[in-house]
Formats: structure tokens, C-alpha cells, sequence
């Protein structure tokens, strides 16, 4: 059975050099397939209106990992000055491309523990045009990405231009957040260790 279609976009940012892990994260085994065909296939099951993965470092290496026909590619050239610009890059394109959507949930690729159900849950949450932002919450009154914003706040997500993401965005709009504990931790891999103790855990021989 097809999940109905949800009429937002999802997008998946996944520009960064991995200077700390030391090669591209977005191209570590995770699984039978690699940490980024991983998020595009949890994303997918969501049955976004549009899936945009932003690349930028090593984005020769990578663009061939993921099947394409359901996937909109996009390759910031400026993904060095931060994350904010590859989220202030795909709104973008959303909006040139003229694709009427109700708000867009923003994903990471190297957070492999965040499920489909998980993703699923922030859609079923959101009303649209009711200024929502539905968060991931992090404990202690802190709360990140994956977050699903409504269009209002495209234009505050188009002038993102440094390394804080959306962070400044759902602070000053705390008192419009819904945030959403996850089913378990919430974990970003960002050093090789990271990521083996996760592997490891996940898929024990």
C-alpha cells in the first residue's frame, strides 16, 4: 500500500568535507548501502512532494550513489561557508521551481538512527499555515533537525549564510515550535569513532 503523498518537501543536506572523520561520511557503508543512500530511502518512505539532497564537497565522488529519477540534486558551491547555506540553497530552488508546498523538513545524512516512523511522526504533526515548526527535541529545552518548517518561515531560511543551520531560526520562533522527542537518542557521526561505535552497535556480526 502507497502512502499518501504529503505536500511538503524533504531535504537532505549532505555538503560537508568531513574534515574530522577524514573522508566522506556521506559514502560510509551503513547497512547493505552507505550512510546517504540510507537517508535518501528513510525520506523517501515518507512520500515527500519533492526529495532534494544538497551536495557540495566531493560532489563528483558522490552525486552517482543515489538513484536520481526521485531525486533532486542540487550542488552548493558554497557549502564551505556552513550548513545555513545548502538549507538557504535548496529553498531556493524550491521556490524558483514554483513547487506549491505547504512547509519543508530539513534532514541530516549522517544521522542514521532517525527512522521513517520518526520522519512521519513530525508530518503528522504539522497543520499547515498555522505557523508551525515541528522539531527534534534534544533534551534540556533544546530541539534541532529534523525539523519541519512551515512556508512562512522560507524567507527567513533564505538568508541563512553560516555554519548555525536553522538553530537562530528556532529560537527566535520558539513560541511557534512543536518539538517531538525521538525514539532514541538522536546522534550525529562526526568522527570516526563516532561512527564505528555506532556501526558496531547497529550491526553486530
Amino acid at each position: 500500500m502507497i502512502a499518501s503523498q504529503s505536500n511538503i518537501a524533504i531535504v537532505i543536506l549532505a555538503a560537508g568535507a568531513s574534515k574530522r572523520m577524514g573522508k566522506p561520511k556521506q559514502l560510509l557503508k551503513w547497512g547493505e548501502g552507505t550512510l546517504i543512500s540510507h537517508a535518501v530511502k528513510t525520506a523517501s518512505k515518507v512520500n515527500p512532494k519533492d526529495l532534494i539532497v544538497v551536495f557540495g564537497a566531493h560532489f563528483e565522488l558522490i552525486k552517482n550513489e543515489i538513484e536520481t529519477s526521485k531525486v533532486t540534486i542540487l550542488n552548493n558551491q558554497s557549502w564551505e561557508k556552513g550548513l545555513g547555506t545548502s538549507i538557504a540553497f535548496a529553498i531556493d530552488f524550491l521556490q524558483n521551481s514554483k513547487s506549491n508546498i505547504d512547509g519543508v523538513l530539513i534532514t541530516l545524512c549522517d544521522q542514521p538512527l532517525i527512522t521513517t516512523d520518526f520522519l512521519k511522526s513530525l508530518v503528522s504533526k504539522f497543520q499547515p499555515n498555522k505557523k508551525q515548526i515541528i522539531a527534534t527535541s534534544y533534551g534540556n529545552g533544546k530541539h534541532g533537525v529534523p525539523a519541519l518548517f512551515d512556508k512562512i518561515y522560507f524567507e527567513d531560511l533564505l538568508i541563512l549564510s553560516d555554519d548555525q543551520g536553522a538553530k537562530n531560526i528556532l529560537i527566535k520562533y520558539k513560541a511557534q515550535v512543536v518539538s517531538v522527542l525521538p525514539p532514541e537518542k538522536n546522534i550525529d557521526l562526526d568522527t570516526t569513532e563516532d561512527y564505528t561505535n555506532l556501526y558496531q552497535s547497529n550491526f553486530k556480526k
